[in-house]
């Protein structure tokens, strides 16, 4: 009987230390996928996308051995890794994934849920650079109300859809409903968030571009200033938001013949986004053609051939 009981004791040890050694194993393996991931959303918020995406390309396939394909970590890297490839322009293959985590969300955690509201909202997103409007409207509005329903009306994540829903309204041409959704989500985020925070710029940038489009000057330098000042504070003048607001900016003082003022930031923001994103991404095309508006608008015909050349060339490719 006492050799018995020794037996079953080292049994019992030997199963302890083989579940010690899976536990620390699985631990070891989590972590793997968690460093992944931050390192690639580190890349992301920097605005380095190329180097985002070989994180969460790793991280994707690190999450389909570990969790497999119907966990919400798995869910995550899809939609990380399409979010970069959306930032690069690569929409073919940002959409099958947006898809795929949306569809995960809604089986694993269900259409309540805050994550599938942000998977909707990042599928819509995507539609609506494509022009797909109509699709994009239906998640842009189910994302809102998962928000105010589960977050409440003060959340970010509630303004972040007010801004984004908003801004599919001025793209339709729709100002009246997309004006009170802009202010919303700009004084939630100024009162939330406060007024150095990237997001309450993007409100700031937002609402600005929606009063230059109806000729509302006056209204939007401010705005684009105040975006621009918060964008290099705490994001870098590297960043491709920083970016953006040099080139609105430029663009606001371009139509009011406010030539060279507008210059140096349109110069400001080609020579920024050939470095980060690159001279095949369409934004460092579009900044091309924005400073052959202004070079034309002015006789500079050399120098703006040069240009428009040069963003044919991407948009081609």
């Amino acid at each position: 009987m006492r050799n018995y009981n020794l037996f079953a004791r080292k049994v019992n040890l030997f199963k302890k230390i083989l579940f010690f050694i899976f536990l620390n194993f699985h631990c070891l393996y989590s972590q793997t996928w968690q460093k992944l991931n931050e390192k690639g959303l580190q890349a992301y918020q920097a605005g380095s996308y190329k180097e985002a995406i070989s994180y969460f390309e790793k991280a994707l396939k690190q999450a389909e051995k570990e969790f497999g394909k119907n966990h919400e970590n798995y869910a995550t890297s899809c939609n990380n890794l399409a979010s970069s490839y959306d930032e690069q322009g690569r929409y073919a293959e940002a959409e099958p994934l947006y898809k795929e985590a949306l569809a995960i969300r809604a089986k694993v955690l269900g259409k309540e849920h805050p994550d599938y509201a942000t998977s909707c909202n990042d599928l819509a997103a995507l539609y609506k650079s494509q022009g797909r409007y109509a699709e994009a409207e239906s998640l842009y509005k189910e994302a809102k109300e998962i928000y105010a329903k589960v977050l409440g009306k003060e959340h970010p994540y509630y303004a972040t859809s007010c801004n984004n829903l908003a801004a599919l309204y001025k793209s339709q041409g729709r100002y009246a409903e997309a004006e009170p959704l802009y202010k919303e989500a700009l004084a939630i985020r100024a009162k939330v968030l406060g007024k150095e925070h990237p997001d309450y710029a993007t409100s700031c940038n937002e609402l600005a571009v929606f009063y230059y489009e109806q000729g509302r000057y006056a209204e939007a330098e401010p705005l684009y200033k105040e975006a621009k000042e918060i964008y290099a504070k705490v994001l870098g003048k590297e960043h491709p938001y920083y970016a953006t607001s040099c080139n609105n900016l430029a663009e606001l003082y371009r139509i009011q013949g406010r030539y060279a003022e507008a210059e140096p930031l349109y110069k400001e923001a080609l020579a920024i986004r050939a470095k980060v994103l690159g001279k095949e991404h369409p934004d460092y095309a579009q900044s091309c053609n924005n400073l052959a508006v202004l070079y034309e608008s002015q006789g500079r015909y050399a120098e703006a051939e040069l240009l428009r050349k040069e963003a044919q060339k991407v948009r081609d490719k």
